[in-house]
């Protein structure tokens, strides 16, 4: 909702701007569609190692 906010007042500001930006966005979300899933990827190995790392205590029933 915010980014429609921002856009809506980049298009009263400067419209030509805005349009392009419009335009764009679709390329854009696919030129980093790869860095978000290698995100994604990277989030859920050290998730893993934190759960790894957390077994022995779980283990025990430490707190």
């Amino acid at each position: 909702m915010l980014t429609f906010i921002l856009w809506c007042i980049l298009f009263v500001i400067c419209w030509p701007v805005a349009i392009i930006a419009l335009i764009l966005y679709p390329f854009i979300w696919l030129l980093l569609l790869p860095f978000m899933l290698l995100g994604f990827a990277v989030g859920g190995i050290l998730a893993f190692f934190k759960a790894l790392f957390y077994l022995p205590a779980r283990i025990i029933g430490g707190r």
